[in-house]
């Protein structure tokens, strides 16, 4: 990996520069450029710098004196603040379009359908730091040994991710605002994407239960999307039903260790609160789990011993998918797919790109900081499957050592262009 190839490939393949110089300007007669506070909070997310506060010392005599130049928290958070986040959300989507051009997009295992995991995080919360656009709840908590209740103030984003990919690719986020519902957000953000990608740009949604509802299957049919999601408690009536029609023998047995699965298929169920039959495929997963049991030998030593456990579980996946030739079995698969926002996508932008580390606790602040961060982790994630690990003669470095190497290069000045 040379040095600077991250920014070089991301100016060859979505001509970077030139789209970052184009975003507007919110401040006026600004000392230093937008482009300029963009490349550091973008690079800093790239390489996984936790605060706005580390940016600035990175800044000044760091991984960025050489690249950025001197920037303290104060500017930072004023330019954020400052900024309307609605272009950054275009900036995001035109890397989409551009990755589904370039065939970056494309999977097998979905039998040509684009799908996507809608799901939503509580990104950070506080009992003293707040801002306008902060949900509010009573938290019971201790204080000084003694239990209490407080208003503690929070923040939910929603995440559009595509899971149908060789690696998850966000497509975009939207904060909750406060007595807003996750699935009332998830509706706006499938429209705004909708705008944004046009209508052919997604195949299907899936997600979990709390996705089962009448407006949200209506919002997502009007988009002329097809889905798949979770059958729980929370639709009494259609699991009752969905019990009945798949009590006998299963209809087909899947054996791929280390997992067994039976599979019944109830092609048409009904849904009374919607007035309407859905498609509901039941399935009977027997997994064997890896478990640590802590044993005590005689010389009263402890020992740790690994034991595979089997471990059943039964699910219900309610969708409209019209199969035709295609076996039941796709839908579970589709319905698990979800799952990679989760064990993927959240865990990755959680743990390495620190999204619930707010740094700045101001409205547009807030929302672009965690913006650029997904977009930085999207496209290092690109550029670490198409340019690492594709490229690599053995095995490849880690996504989080990717990260490191790209800060050590960032410490050499760029090359002459002369």
């Amino acid at each position: 990996m040379q040095r600077h190839q991250f920014e070089a490939y991301l100016d060859k393949v979505f001509d970077w520069s030139g789209q970052v110089a184009a975003l507007p300007e919110g401040r006026q007669s600004p000392r230093h450029s937008w482009k300029k506070i963009w490349d550091a909070v973008f690079l800093g997310a790239a390489v996984q710098i936790p605060n706005l506060h580390r940016l600035e010392a990175e800044c000044r005599t760091g991984v960025f004196a050489h690249r950025i130049g001197a920037l303290s928290e104060d500017t930072l958070g004023y330019a954020l603040q400052r900024q309307d986040p609605a272009p950054v959300f275009a900036l995001g989507c035109e890397v989409a379009r551009r990755l589904k051009r370039n065939g970056v997009l494309h999977s097998d295992w979905a039998r040509g359908r684009l799908v996507a995991a809608v799901d939503g995080i509580e990104i950070c919360n506080s009992f003293c730091r707040c801002c306008d656009a902060c949900m509010e709840r009573e938290v019971e908590h201790q204080v000084n040994g003694q239990k209490r209740k407080d208003t503690q103030y929070y923040h939910r984003i929603v995440a559009v991710v595509l899971v149908s990919t060789p690696f998850p690719v966000p497509l975009g986020i939207r904060f909750q605002k406060d007595g807003e519902t996750e699935v009332a957000c998830a509706i706006a953000l499938l429209g705004e994407l909708d705008q944004q990608l046009g209508r052919r740009f997604l195949d299907l949604v899936v997600g979990d239960a709390l996705y089962l509802q009448q407006g949200f299957v209506n919002a997502v049919e009007s988009l002329d999307l097809e889905w798949v999601f979770n059958l729980k408690e929370n639709q009494p009536e259609l699991l009752a039903e969905a019990q009945r029609l798949t009590q006998g023998p299963a209809q087909a047995t899947l054996s791929n260790p280390p997992e067994d699965v039976q599979l019944w298929h109830a092609p048409e169920v009904y849904w009374p609160v919607a007035d309407r039959s859905l498609r509901v495929v039941k399935t009977f997963r027997v997994q064997n789990v890896c478990r640590v049991q802590v044993m005590r030998e005689e010389t009263g030593k402890k020992k740790k011993t690994r034991q595979a456990v089997p471990q059943a579980s039964t699910n219900y996946y309610a969708t409209n998918l019209e199969l035709g030739s295609i076996p039941p079995r796709f839908i579970p698969e589709l319905g698990r797919s979800r799952w990679r926002v989760d064990t993927e996508v959240f865990q990755t932008l959680t743990t390495q790109a620190h999204l619930k580390q707010p740094s700045v606790h101001q409205t547009s602040a807030l929302v672009l900081l965690t913006m650029i961060r997904v977009l930085a982790y999207t496209l290092s994630l690109v550029f670490y499957h198409r340019q690492v690990v594709s490229h690599a003669r053995q095995t490849p470095p880690t996504f989080s050592e990717m990260a490191r190497l790209l800060a050590y290069l960032s410490l050499l000045p760029p090359c002459d262009s002369s």
